[in-house]
């Protein structure tokens, strides 16, 4: 065996039964019965209730901060001018609340790679 044929080693992988690229609710259910042992209902209904939740306190104008992971808030943006690109045309953009996501220090070392993956994120 040459140098050629040594393994690499692997990147670390944070969720090991993910089949696709993007994590969904159902999915998220899914890790909470192979992880928890929860049944699959209450594993469902855990994960929606965390979204409603999330969602209700957004609505309501209310910041959410996730220990470890990140904060997500509502920013209110100003009216200001803009233009229809396709006829130039200018068009009032009128005053909106937006959500922003600002992930935690620690999220964004493991994404780089800086920091070895705990048992916090499995």
């Amino acid at each position: 065996m040459d140098a050629n044929d040594a393994k690499k080693p692997e990147p670390a992988v944070v969720i090991g039964s993910l089949e696709t690229p993007t994590l969904t609710k159902a999915e998220l259910a899914e890790l909470l019965f192979d992880k928890l042992g929860l049944n699959k209902r209450e594993s469902k209904d855990m994960v929606e209730a965390f979204f409603d939740i999330l969602h209700d306190s957004l609505v309501k104008g209310q910041d959410v901060k996730l220990s470890g992971f990140g904060n997500f808030n509502i920013r209110r943006k100003a009216p200001r001018p803009g233009r229809n690109p396709r006829t130039g045309e200018s068009i009032p953009i009128k005053a909106r609340n937006v959500v922003t996501f600002h992930a935690s220090h620690k999220l964004k070392g493991l994404v780089q790679g800086d920091t070895p993956g705990g048992e916090d994120f499995e």
